[in-house]
């Protein structure tokens, strides 16, 4: 007996209304795990990304690490070159001071400076020149003068001054200024 007019069909789970809903989820799923890929990529990329910022942070710190030394160095070294000159400078003052200071009468035949003193070689006419002429300046300069006289063969007379400034008086007059 047939009840129906038509040919009954084959029923499947599977119904438009399920395909439907099965292809929304599956364009879902493939959508959520490409963006999970795509995140997980960029994740990585940012990862490496940072270490390679991190490595070179390190070699610039390093490199300025190194340059300030070499800036450091380089500022002693123009310090201690701007002493030098300047040492320099009054060294070639005091020479020509000293020379300013020679009376014609007194020939200097050799001159050594000291650290804290002058030795000074040289021919006098007399003691009285030499005292009055050079030993005097050479007082107002020096704490202590030591002079030793010597005949020479013209009847004029060698002299050896030695003079020396106290070293603690030098060092107090440097910690002043």
């Amino acid at each position: 007996m047939k009840y129906s007019y038509i040919k009954p069909r084959k029923k499947t789970p599977f119904t438009a209304d399920v395909q439907l809903i099965f292809t929304f989820f599956s364009i879902t799923i493939i959508m959520l795990l490409g963006t999970y890929t795509f995140l997980l990529y960029k994740d990585y990329s940012f990862s490496k990304e940072k270490k390679e910022l991190i490595a070179k942070r390190t070699d610039l710190a390093s490199n300025i690490e190194d340059m300030d030394n070499k800036i450091a160095y380089i500022k002693k070294q123009a310090a201690l070159a701007q002493k030098v000159h300047t040492q320099n400078m009054v060294l070639k003052d005091s020479i020509a001071n000293l020379f300013d200071l020679v009376p014609e009468r007194i020939t200097l035949s050799r001159a050594e400076l000291l650290k804290n003193g002058l030795i000074l070689y040289g021919v006098t006419p007399n003691r009285d020149i030499y005292n009055f002429m050079l030993q005097a300046p050479l007082r107002s300069i020096f704490q202590k003068t030591y002079t030793s006289f010597y005949p020479a063969q013209n009847g004029w007379l060698r002299f050896v001054s030695t003079n020396y400034i106290n070293e603690d008086e030098s060092e107090e007059l440097d910690h002043e200024n």
